[in-house]
């Protein structure tokens, strides 16, 4: 097992960010990427952004959306479950 956090999408990408504009895609993986550096630094990225304290489902702020995201520590994963874009690009 590698030592290095990485993320993916889940259940694959096509799924999550079919049909959203191309900024706000390249918007959450610019963020999910720094979750998965600051991991790598040794942060406890399961406490970031908003949801239940300890684990589970969270969410963060992403191009005036946002996106939910989960953190397997076991895994070294950062998983985005689902992107919420702009009312305004719906």
């Amino acid at each position: 097992m590698s030592g290095s956090w990485t993320w993916e999408y889940d259940p694959d990408q096509r799924h999550v960010t079919d049909g959203l504009p191309s900024g706000v895609v390249a918007e959450v993986e610019r963020l999910v990427a720094q979750l998965v550096e600051l991991a790598d630094t040794g942060v406890d990225v399961t406490d970031l952004g908003s949801g239940p304290r300890t684990g589970g489902l969270r969410h963060l702020d992403a191009a005036g959306g946002f996106f939910y995201f989960l953190v397997a520590p076991r895994q070294r994963l950062v998983i985005v479950v689902r992107i919420v874009p702009p009312g305004d690009s719906l």
